[in-house]
């Protein structure tokens, strides 16, 4: 686990991608493989590093489109996920 969570930290590191970029792909990956933990992890995550709640929204929007119908209802997971985490942010 010590090494997933530096492998974690280091791809998630700003780089030629900036950390809030990487959030996000995260986030899409996340929903298109049903992850729930995942989800609430990255769209959590994606706030602090910098990423408006349009840009979520619309992350969570290309993730849909990639995933189909089950992405649909993922989807709807991390849109709950962000106004919970706005909310607590505000």
């Amino acid at each position: 686990m010590r090494s997933f969570g530096q492998m974690h930290r280091d791809s998630l590191a700003d780089g030629a991608l900036s950390r809030k970029s990487k959030e996000l792909l995260a986030l899409a990956i996340a929903i298109t493989v049903r992850c729930d933990g995942c989800i609430a992890f990255h769209v959590h995550d994606a706030l602090p590093a910098g990423a408006g709640q349009e840009e979520i929204a619309e992350a969570i929007g290309v993730a849909v489109l990639m995933g189909g119908g089950p992405a649909v209802m993922y989807g709807c997971e991390a849109l709950q996920a962000l106004e919970q985490f706005a909310k607590s942010s505000a």
